[in-house]
């Protein structure tokens, strides 16, 4: 078995494949973005993505693409936004999309758009199909490949980064807001729900909110 995460760049033919691979890619309103899961079911594509932009301007956007068959926004703040966006698949897209989804192959979420237009995506399954799946990106695609591994190399989910009693932590400091601004909580006040000393629930937070960072910005 074999985990592959390989960069895929169409040197500015992304609308080719789908308008909104072209959005997600090269819109000035849309600084960056991930897709965090998917469905493809060979005649439409559903993604659910987290996006820092401009969401007002994405919906606007979106509302023009006739492909776009039904969509979803809510905004995360004043300049991130969830979107849910379900396509119709173009000829191009389900070339793209249909050596990496079908046999053994399984996608690794997240998705990643980069500021250069470029998109990471990993793949974890049979050498030979990871391989075939590689070789059988169709053009306009380029292929890179970044890494190369086994399962232990696969990246491990947001929860999977926590401790139990960082988990518990977090969770007390959401329920007591401490995380609002401005903050309606201290660590005195998260130390009291979980029962441990002040220094102890800060510790927890400091480490959770670490693990939270690096989960986000690791390659």
């Amino acid at each position: 078995m074999k985990h592959v995460r390989v960069r895929l760049a169409a040197g500015g033919r992304e609308a080719e494949i789908h308008p909104m691979y072209d959005v997600w890619t090269n819109a000035p309103f849309v600084e960056r973005a991930t897709a965090l899961q998917w469905n493809f079911t060979g005649d439409a594509l559903g993604i659910l993505h987290y996006a820092v932009g401009d969401a007002d301007a994405f919906e606007a956007r979106v509302a023009t693409i006739p492909e776009v068959v039904d969509h979803e926004v809510v905004r995360a703040g004043d300049d991130a936004f969830y979107a849910y966006v379900r396509d119709a698949t173009t000829e191009a897209l389900g070339d793209l999309f249909g050596p990496i989804t079908r046999g053994g192959l399984i996608v690794v979420p997240p998705i990643r758009y980069h500021a250069d237009g470029t998109v990471s995506v990993s793949l974890f399954g049979p050498d030979a199909e990871v391989q075939a799946a590689v070789e059988s990106l169709p053009d306009p695609v380029d292929v890179s490949i970044e890494a190369v591994g086994g399962l232990r190399t696969v990246a491990a989910t947001v929860e999977t980064h926590l401790t139990e009693r960082q988990r518990e932590a977090l969770a007390a400091a959401v329920d007591l807001g401490y995380y609002e601004i401005p903050r309606e909580a201290t660590h005195e006040d998260v130390a009291g729900a979980i029962d441990c000393a002040p220094s102890t629930a800060a510790e927890h937070l400091r480490k959770a909110e670490s693990r939270l960072v690096s989960s986000v910005f690791e390659p």
